[in-house]
């Protein structure tokens, strides 16, 4: 599910764009579920991420919240609770602070990675269970972001300037390395989603590279379909796994900025 959560995170924010839309108020509800050869379409877990403005080391920021639970009817068979933060300058809309604390079954897991933008440094601290502390700084550039930071990035992006087959890159922070994200624009596409009827999307196929390297050849694509209005929220994600594959979906939302005029009525 950590995997499922960054995927689902990361890949609303796969456009370059000079801005960022950040909407206190704003809320965004999904399930989760799994599909195998022999198990049907199953409902496992829900994600919701949360955005509003508070206040850090006595600066106003956006903060971003979220979250991947089990369902309370699977977590006898596992427990999951992933939570996502992240804090946001409102003048630059550059990240001050990442925060993850993942609990999985009996696997623990905690970091937290802090942004100096006029060093081009960041600092990131990561511990699995009660094993010592890691620590590392890395250099940042312009298109360094944690996986939160990544889902907002693309918000105010000019979906008239996306051409089909067009393939881009971006970098991801992660604890101690920079992977890469590509991604590559599939088109427009009318999209039915569960339980919410038909959308107008716009279709990315998404894959995560190696470590410090470009090289795609060890990861499988997955898929992101995105309203096709100025909110360009996630509404769909399809990513396979070992066995099966996992698709997550909006179930609602709250606090738009823009009217959801992609949906078919």
């Amino acid at each position: 599910m950590k995997r499922i959560l960054i995927l689902f995170l990361l890949t609303g924010g796969i456009f370059s764009a000079a801005g960022q839309i950040y909407v206190p108020g704003e809320e965004l509800f999904y399930r989760v579920s799994y599909r195998a050869k022999l198990v049907p379409n199953t409902e496992v877990a829900t994600v919701v991420v949360r955005t509003s403005e508070v206040e850090l080391d006595g600066q106003t920021v956006y903060n971003v919240f979220g979250q991947g639970k089990t369902l309370a009817s699977f977590r006898w068979f596992f427990s999951l609770d992933d939570r996502y933060n992240i804090w946001v300058d409102t003048a630059t809309l550059r990240t001050v602070r990442f925060t993850s604390d993942i609990h999985e079954g009996g696997y623990t897991f905690r970091s937290r990675f802090d942004y100096d933008w006029p060093a081009r440094r960041v600092a990131t601290r990561w511990q699995r269970r009660t094993l010592p502390e890691n620590r590392k700084e890395m250099a940042l550039t312009d298109v360094s972001m944690d996986a939160v930071s990544l889902f907002f990035n693309m918000r105010s992006a000019d979906a008239a300037s996306f051409r089909v087959g067009e393939q881009r890159v971006l970098q991801m922070v992660l604890e101690d390395t920079i992977r890469h994200l590509r991604y590559r624009f599939e088109g427009r596409e009318v999209k039915k989603i569960r339980n919410m009827g038909k959308f107008n999307t716009l279709k990315f196929a998404c894959q995560i590279g190696t470590s410090e390297s470009f090289s795609f050849t060890d990861g499988s694509e997955f898929f992101i379909w995105l309203s096709d209005d100025e909110n360009k929220i996630p509404l769909h994600l399809e990513s396979p796994i070992r066995v099966g594959s996992v698709n997550a979906y909006i179930t609602g939302y709250k606090g738009l900025k823009y009217p959801l005029t992609s949906k078919i009525r």
